[in-house]
């Protein structure tokens, strides 16, 4: 008997808790997030989804928001138009069922449908994180810059993919 997928459901106000945990078990990646932050995070979110009972969540930005993130302001600096990838995480018990490319895939026709033609992420490069480079480049991400940022704390490559017309 073959299984299907769990579902990609919209984030709702009852999956903020879950979220924030599974958000905060991997803030080194990420960023620490408090309740407050997080709720209006998903306010100005272009693109907010999770897979089943929260085995993955994705988040993300279009060149609208109000959000002082420095890796979502560097695009604003460089771009006209963009949806930025600002957090995907797949819990522990999760990986390997390939939830994140499936939030990707998602989060590419979401884009396409909405005219967008350039979607945008980061990736720590201290500390390295070379699993999230290969995952990147799979998914047609290529490197556009890389700045240090949080007063020298963490150093990042920044990605972009084109989305065709």
């Amino acid at each position: 008997m073959i299984l299907s997928p769990a579902p990609i459901s919209r984030v709702s106000a009852e999956d903020e808790a879950a979220i924030l945990a599974l958000n905060n078990e991997h803030a080194a990646e990420l960023s620490w997030l408090e309740p407050e932050r997080l709720t209006f995070l998903l306010s100005e979110a272009f693109y907010a989804r999770r897979i089943g009972d929260l085995d993955a969540f994705i988040m993300t930005f279009d060149q609208e928001a109000g959000y002082d993130s420095p890796n979502f302001l560097w695009f604003c600096e460089r771009y006209e138009r963009f949806v930025y990838v600002d957090r995907v995480v797949v819990a522990a018990q999760a990986r390997g069922r390939g939830h994140a490319r499936r939030l990707y895939q998602d989060l590419f026709d979401h884009a396409e449908r909405a005219g967008h033609t350039l979607v945008t992420c980061e990736v720590n490069t201290d500390p390295p994180n070379p699993a999230s480079d290969a995952f990147h480049a799979t998914l047609g991400f290529a490197e556009v810059g890389d700045a240090v940022i949080h007063g020298g704390k963490k150093s990042v490559r920044y990605y972009a993919r084109r989305i065709p017309a």
